[in-house]
């Protein structure tokens, strides 16, 4: 009998290096529960805009690995700005490759809006990952609104009811993908 860790993938809706959203994802990493293994997605950028004519029989590259690394996670976590009121355009793109397949399928997600605001971003990640019918509950949720002021330059979360909230996220997460087994 193995002993295989779960594989859970981070995906940051920010391209930028170092995001608010990346040192979110990586404190996930560093406090999740050992019998998990994050893989933190940081190719937004190289996957091609979407579409439909290339999405039918074969699709880009980049997407394909995309969509393989969703399909073999046990769960997923998205970690995004609210860039205009709304998601990241690489972000949206990304998940629209994702309409014409099944990946997201009842698959476990954790959903989380790091931004100044993040209101409206946060309400437009939901409704699409309802859409790909992504699994996830208002436990597997959060919403950090005023994000830079709650992280240290090093990344470490500075504002304790963040980190209460983002600790409970994480075993909310953990829970959800038990019920798996």
């Amino acid at each position: 009998m193995t002993n295989q860790k779960k594989k859970i993938l981070a995906i940051s809706g920010s391209t930028r290096k170092n995001s608010s959203n990346f040192k979110i994802l990586e404190f996930i990493s560093k406090n999740i529960n050992k019998e998990f293994e994050v893989e933190i997605f940081e190719d937004l950028e190289n996957i091609p805009h979407f579409n439909p004519d290339l999405d039918t029989e074969n699709p880009p590259e980049a997407v394909t690995q995309f969509r393989n690394k969703i399909n073999v996670a046990a769960g997923v976590v998205i970690c995004t700005p609210e860039y205009v009121f709304s998601l990241p355009g690489s972000l949206k793109n990304a998940l629209e490759w994702c309409v014409s397949t099944t990946v997201f399928s009842s698959k476990k997600v954790g959903l989380i809006t790091a931004s100044a605001s993040g209101e409206k971003g946060h309400e437009q990640l939901g409704l699409i990952m309802t859409t790909i019918e992504a699994g996830f509950t208002d436990q597997t949720q959060l919403l950090i609104q005023g994000i830079r002021g709650k992280l240290g330059t090093d990344g470490t979360i500075t504002d304790e009811k963040t980190l209460h909230n983002l600790v409970a996220f994480i075993r909310n997460f953990e829970e959800e993908i038990e019920e798996l087994n």
